[in-house]
């Protein structure tokens, strides 16, 4: 989801059947939607202050059950909901940073839609006792939040006992933490030392809640059918590295939008990400914290290695880096970063190493 906005909830019904999917023991049926009961949704008159945050806020903390799964890793609780036949996105969050202060984010929007050139109106809250909203911590990553009579369980995602495969570490890359991605998807976040970048790699140790097909001019690269991350298969380990998210995914911030919004927070070990960060821009120290966040909390170092792309032919960038001879060995994970020209066009970032070489020379 966007890192300026509270991200939105886009085909929800599809994202809910992969979450019920995902972890289920044995096979289960799938689950139905139809087109009746969404256009009694959108037909259906209700009231609401819309514009009243608090109001909104009272309407959805009412309407959760009882305990909640964050599945996100970013700690966002995501919801949509029709009201005057306008969609609506937004979220709860209990961020990592803040949370046992008993802070609580509360964020709604009109839905995005591509078609549709504009800039949300966000209506964002931060709550706490003053506004009558308690949180409280019950057991480690999980916590209880009341208003008025009502207290809801969230229970966040615990990802403690993931281990990493040694095919999903490089050499000179070091891992971050696990993330789930509010596709439903699972990653490995890691950085490498030496090139000084960042790489998602494919979490398949439990199920990959996506169905993947090669391109049809390069087996390596594959494309989820239903999320549309694409991965390259590593030439040089078992392991999968995204590198491209589908561009119309992006502008309307839906789930599908790429795992940069989705870190892995509660399981990062001290300063692992911040010395990181600082490693790739030194010229932050001082001016985040060790998510990355910058003092007022407004904005977060960006990390989206990979490409936002529109047809097949523009991944293929990747494989040609991957293969040419002209690149060093030790480059070689550079061709899986994507960096732009002076006119928005991509180039994995060995090619343009290599070409500003060339350059100089």
């Amino acid at each position: 989801m966007n890192r300026t906005g509270p991200g939105a909830a886009a085909l929800m019904g599809a994202a809910i059947c992969v979450l019920c999917a995902v972890g289920a023991a044995g096979a289960e049926r799938p689950l139905l939607h139809t087109n009746e009961a969404y256009v009694d949704e959108v037909r259906r008159s209700s009231t609401l202050a819309i514009t009243d945050p608090m109001a909104v806020f009272a309407f959805v903390f009412d309407s959760l059950p009882d305990r909640a799964n964050v599945y996100p890793t970013e700690n966002y609780y995501y919801f949509t909901f029709i009201h005057g036949g306008t969609r609506y996105a937004g979220n709860i969050r209990l961020a990592a940073s803040d949370r046992d202060e008993g802070k609580v984010y509360f964020a709604y929007y009109e839905d995005l839609a591509e078609w549709r050139d504009q800039t949300p109106v966000v209506h964002h809250l931060v709550l706490d006792g003053s506004q009558g909203v308690r949180v409280e911590k019950v057991d480690a990553l999980v916590y209880r939040i009341s208003y008025g009579q009502k207290s809801v369980v969230f229970a966040l995602n615990d990802l403690s006992h993931v281990t990493v495969p040694a095919s999903a570490v490089g050499p000179n890359e070091k891992f971050i933490g696990p993330i789930f991605d509010e596709s439903g998807i699972r990653f490995f976040l890691v950085y490498n030392s030496r090139l000084k970048v960042f790489h998602y790699i494919l979490d398949e140790s439990d199920g990959v809640a996506d169905d993947f097909v090669p391109t049809k001019r390069i087996d390596r690269i594959l494309i989820g059918r239903r999320t549309g991350f694409a991965f390259y298969r590593d030439l040089r380990l078992d392991r999968k590295i995204l590198i491209g998210v589908f561009a119309a995914s992006v502008p309307v911030n839906s789930y599908f939008d790429g795992p940069f919004d989705q870190l892995p927070d509660n399981f990062i070990q001290g300063e692992t990400l911040r010395d990181a960060i600082l490693a790739v821009e030194p010229k932050l120290k001082g001016h985040i914290d060790r998510f990355g966040l910058s003092a007022d909390g407004t904005s977060r170092y960006l990390i989206a290695p990979y490409l936002d792309y529109r047809t097949e032919g523009d991944l293929y960038l990747f494989h040609a880096c991957a293969t040419d001879s002209r690149i060093p060995a030790a480059s070689y994970y550079a061709c899986f970063v994507v960096d732009y020209d002076s006119h928005g066009t991509p180039h994995a970032r060995a090619v343009w190493q290599r070409r500003n070489v060339a350059r100089r020379k």
